[in-house]
């Protein structure tokens, strides 16, 4: 009788299926899977959320509130920053090995049925099984709640099999083009599919084509909008020890002094957005003050603005495209003030590494461009370190190929200066950061990053994936755009 599967073995097999950077756009194999399973995802209501920057931190905002309410609740999440567990949490801790291990051998025979069919002509992957593993795990927990973040898109995403009682949407902007469409309206019109009959639909601030879609999906289905800037968003914000402080427009009016241990105009968007989320899944009823308060003082979110070192402080914040690079730079600005500011970048090769290293050029001082060890997806360094010459010029440019070496040359290059607050800033693919914090945060120091097959979208993306300062609606978008929109992640 041969020994069963270690989980590290587990795991290497799970993400050595199609991985989820290659999508194959059917709902077909993961509602098999579901069917023989009996459907767990019916077994718990669902707030779903998806966009394009922001889906990370607003999903972790409203577990922690709804948590502070009293719930038991379930979050699935992509991509992970450590460890591949990160993505089932349960009551806000992630899965154990055990568990894990566990859910994946009661589901693994339906799989193989599944993967027989070989529906559309592809076995299962890994992000519809790993979805599947969410389902059960909270199944048999049983949750109150689940919070469902979207891996890529919405509608062909391996959790719509799920249908939301509250679906909400991020800001949407362009990323992961080549295969959810070169426009906004084409994106958001993917990630509309996620808005479920009778639902509550919350909406962040979105450009007029973005909202547009939105809107007509809303009507189209009979759900009921709120919007960001009309039915719910930030009244003020104040920088904080270790965040920030906000004031919140809550169903029944203001919530005052709201402290939430994340930094950036983003994250108070998010903030926003989460609180009504979770006012709507409690059927638009406000939340005790001292309850929000103590849910959102809870939130924690690796990877975003952390400070994982002081003194020499270092600083990791996953930004894979444009628009979340836009939010990173203005809140490490506000936040932090360091002088200088050096970075350390690696990105994936699918991404707009340009349009990244052109918002950053603003406010880092140099950069050292590296590459992630953990997949072969990275865009390798000199072929980044080419574009950031192109950027930034070469005489503020250096190449380091491995990230140990990349953080000393940047620790050394902030230090130069001999006078100011120097910083360092790690950011670009969430990959990047795994990493950076497997070598820099003690808890983790014994871990290496497992492998993860997409690590971007925030997938989040994720990251969101996730922020500029606010920017006013266009004068000609009848919606308002949903009020102020943040660049957010």
């Amino acid at each position: 009788m041969s020994e069963p599967q270690t989980h590290a073995q587990i795991v290497a097999a799970l993400t050595g299926r199609w991985p989820e950077h290659r999508i194959a756009p059917s709902l077909g194999r993961i509602a098999a899977l579901t069917g023989l399973l009996g459907d767990p995802q019916q077994a718990f209501p669902v707030i779903h959320v998806t966009g394009t920057n922001g889906k990370g931190s607003t999903a972790a905002m409203i577990e922690s509130l709804l948590r502070a309410t009293g719930l038991r609740t379930g979050r699935f999440t992509s991509p992970h920053v450590t460890s591949v567990n990160e993505r089932i949490t349960i009551d806000g801790e992630s899965i154990t090995d055990e568990r894990f291990d566990a859910t994946w051998r009661e589901i693994e025979p339906y799989v193989a049925m599944v993967d027989a069919r070989q529906i559309d002509g592809v076995s299962m992957t890994f992000f519809e099984i790993i979805t599947a593993m969410a389902f059960a795990a909270f199944a048999d927990a049983p949750v109150d709640v689940a919070v469902l973040e979207v891996g890529l898109g919405g509608t062909w995403d391996a959790t719509n099999v799920a249908d939301g009682d509250v679906a909400v949407v991020t800001p949407i902007d362009l990323d992961h083009t080549h295969l959810l469409g070169n426009t906004i309206a084409k994106i958001a019109t993917e990630k509309a599919g996620i808005i479920k009959p009778g639902a509550h639909a919350i909406l962040a601030g979105q450009s007029l084509e973005a909202a547009q879609v939105l809107l007509a999906r809303c009507a189209e289905v009979g759900a009921l909008p709120q919007r960001e800037g009309i039915d719910f968003g930030v009244l003020g914000r104040s920088l904080a020890v270790g965040g920030q402080l906000l004031r919140l427009n809550g169903a029944e009016g203001p919530v005052e002094d709201v402290f939430l241990p994340l930094y950036g105009a983003h994250q108070a968007a998010n903030a926003a957005q989460a609180l009504a989320a979770v006012e709507a899944f409690l059927g638009l009823k406000a939340v005790n003050p001292d309850v929000v308060r103590e849910g959102f003082a809870a939130v924690r979110f690796p990877g975003r603005l952390e400070v994982v070192r002081r003194g020499r402080s270092v600083v990791l914040d996953a930004a894979h495209n444009p628009h979340g690079a836009r939010a990173t730079a203005a809140a490490v600005t506000e936040a932090f003030g360091f002088t200088p500011l050096v970075g350390v970048v690696a990105v994936m090769a699918d991404k707009d590494a340009r349009g990244l290293l052109q918002v950053f050029e603003e406010v880092l001082n140099s950069v050292v461009v590296t590459a992630v060890a953990s997949t072969s997806r990275g865009m390798p360094a000199d072929v980044l370190g080419e574009l950031a010459a192109e950027v930034f010029g070469p005489e503020r440019v250096t190449v380091a190929p491995r990230l140990d070496n990349a953080l000393e040359a940047a620790i050394n290059q902030a230090e130069a200066e001999g006078a100011g607050s120097p910083g360092v800033l790690v950011t670009g693919s969430v990959v990047l950061v795994g990493e950076a914090r497997a070598l820099l945060v003690h808890e983790d120091a014994l871990l290496a990053p497992e492998p993860a097959e997409d690590p971007d979208d925030d997938w989040e993306d994720e990251l969101a994936e996730d922020d500029d300062a606010s920017e006013g609606a266009e004068d000609d978008d009848p919606y308002g755009a949903f009020g102020p929109q943040a660049d957010r992640r």
